[in-house]
């Protein structure tokens, strides 16, 4: 069956395709997602101890840990997803993104390695992340900030080699700019405002311990 992905021929033997409409789809991310927020800024808030920026940060670090986990993960390890029949919400979901950027749909390596390095290598510290802002641990910064820069880092690996490549797997400027760009940079602004919020913390602690090994001297 003919395919809704750019290029048009980008070979995709047995493509089912997308059995639930677009508004499904986004809606069930959108309210899973705000309930998942909800719980976590319900819970934090029962510690009077935790800042209302450290509760925000600690539902940011939930969704998008459980996103590369759950999300991500499913892409990484399913590789005939476009052929799911069953209608299975995680195959719908990359069937439908891959209008935005048919890589996913025809598994450019690239992106099936950035995909499956960032669901197990990033996921799992990002709800470690949640525990130890929760815990007020000692590494909850320098966790967040390596975290940061490794979403950072796949994110730019993301869009530089869509450059490098033409820059040409939408398939419409509406799924471009809705999913292609939108969707993904939220990846580049909220991990950057992190890593420069833990780096400043990184400092002033270190250059505080440092004057109380000089006063002591």
């Amino acid at each position: 069956m003919e395919h809704p992905y750019v290029p048009r021929d980008l070979q995709l033997p047995g493509y089912v395709p997308v059995s639930l409409s677009q508004s499904t789809i986004l809606t069930v991310y959108g309210l899973s997602s705000l309930l998942l927020v909800f719980l976590v800024w319900f819970l934090s808030g029962r510690s009077r101890n935790i800042s209302k920026l450290d509760r925000l940060l600690m539902c940011w670090w939930a969704f998008t840990g459980l996103t590369h986990m759950i999300l991500e993960g499913y892409f990484a390890f399913s590789p005939e997803f476009y052929k799911d029949k069953t209608g299975f919400y995680l195959a719908e979901v990359w069937k439908e993104y891959s209008k935005g950027d048919s890589r996913y749909a025809g598994r450019d390596s690239a992106i099936v390695a950035v995909e499956g390095m960032t669901s197990v290598l990033e996921g799992p510290p990002c709800l470690l992340a949640v525990y130890a802002i929760a815990k007020g641990k000692g590494y909850s910064y320098i966790l967040q900030f390596a975290i940061s820069l490794g979403q950072l880092y796949g994110t730019f690996v993301y869009f530089i080699t869509a450059y490098l490549e033409g820059d040409n797997f939408s398939a419409s400027p509406f799924y471009y700019y809705a999913y292609y760009v939108l969707a993904n940079s939220f990846w580049l602004l909220i991990p950057s405002l992190i890593a420069i919020r833990c780096w400043k913390k990184i400092s002033s602690a270190v250059q505080s311990q440092s004057q109380k090994k000089n006063k002591i001297r």
